[in-house]
């Protein structure tokens, strides 16, 4: 039987996986034999834990504020700044709303920009459910129509991808652009089963007991998975650093972005309803040279009509903080151009 590039990638890193699974395995049991060392670990760990949670949210550009509302049976933090019409930036995973931070200055001259945290990290509320992307995507929804708006512009990145098609299909004559950075959607294929093949972080990520694991350890394993996806070296400033492991450490922060990925499946489904009619507003299809930029646009096509491209050359998947002034530039000449 012949096997294909991208099996043979997913089997090895389903390898790669099982061995780091039977190595943490292995410590824990080792720990579980040493007291002493145990108490010392675990007093790590928590102290790291305490520092992260307990530092205040970091601040946005001066022209900008910190805001929460109740919607869709949820309280969403988010911070808005500037004037003209809107725009919604929604942010990914192993980030939250401070991934725009660098961008705000300059958006907020054109538009009313919000940026909001999703359901599950930072200062939004962590809930058991509602993670698939429809759900998100109506959390979104209601902000913006609480906040009086009609009409959006809209951006999203990474898991905000996902929860801004999701807006865009659900509510689509009331976004007037779109923009899909660097991610891909559930089960719109042929790209969504090779990837699922060969990252095999979806999978960790999506298993119901990794945010336990992973809680109170945010900073060792946020910064041992950003390089994983990143093209340029050290990418993020020590505050941008920081900041993101902070929303993780959050009570509940792992968890809730976790259950992220466990909604895959739905996600799919939903999905595959959404893409039977194609979305009509221009969408501007963005992706890093190493990794969205070699499927995104021809993905993009398979759910909208109207596909413009921009490839952000020297970057990773984190092009917001890998290739400031492109992605920027990209986003002016999609949104502000008429």
């Amino acid at each position: 039987m012949n096997i294909t590039s991208c099996q043979k990638k997913g089997v090895l890193h389903i390898r790669i996986a099982t061995r780091f699974l039977l190595s943490v395995t292995l410590l824990a049991t080792v720990w579980a034999c040493n007291p002493e060392k145990k108490e010392s670990k675990q007093a790590v760990e928590q102290d790291s834990t305490a520092t992260a949670a307990d530092l205040k949210p970091a601040d946005p550009p001066s022209n900008f504020r910190h805001k929460t509302a109740n919607v869709n049976g949820v309280n969403i933090h988010y911070v808005v700044g500037g004037t003209g019409e809107p725009l919604l930036l929604v942010h990914g995973f192993g980030q939250n709303w401070y991934m725009w931070n660098r961008l705000l200055p300059e958006l907020s001259k054109h538009f009313t920009v919000i940026a909001p945290d999703l359901r599950g990290v930072g200062e939004s509320d962590k809930p058991e459910g509602g993670y698939d992307k429809k759900t998100m995507a109506t959390d979104l929804h209601e902000l913006i129509k609480k906040l009086g708006f009609n009409q959006i512009n809209l951006a999203g990145h990474d898991i905000g991808l996902m929860v801004a098609y999701a807006y865009a299909a659900q509510y689509p004559t009331e976004v007037k652009k779109l923009a899909l950075m660097d991610a891909l959607l559930p089960g719109i294929e042929p790209v969504w089963s090779q990837v699922l093949a060969s990252a095999w972080w979806f999978g960790f990520f999506g298993w119901p007991a990794s945010g336990d694991l992973v809680a109170g350890r945010e900073r060792q394993f946020l910064t041992n998975f950003w390089p994983m996806v990143g093209h340029v070296e050290k990418p993020f400033t020590q505050q941008e650093t920081d900041e993101f492991i902070r929303a993780y450490a959050v009570k509940g922060g792992t968890t809730g972005a976790f259950h992220w990925f466990g909604n895959f499946p739905q996600d799919a489904k939903d999905n595959l309803e959404f893409a039977k009619k194609k979305l009509p507003m221009p969408l501007l299809a963005m992706g890093g040279e190493y990794f969205g930029a070699a499927f995104l646009k021809d993905h993009s096509k398979l759910v909208a009509t109207n596909v413009v491209e921009a490839k952000i050359m020297g970057s990773g998947h984190w092009v917001v903080q890998e290739q400031t002034e492109q992605v920027q530039k990209a986003l002016l000449d999609f949104f502000v151009d008429k």
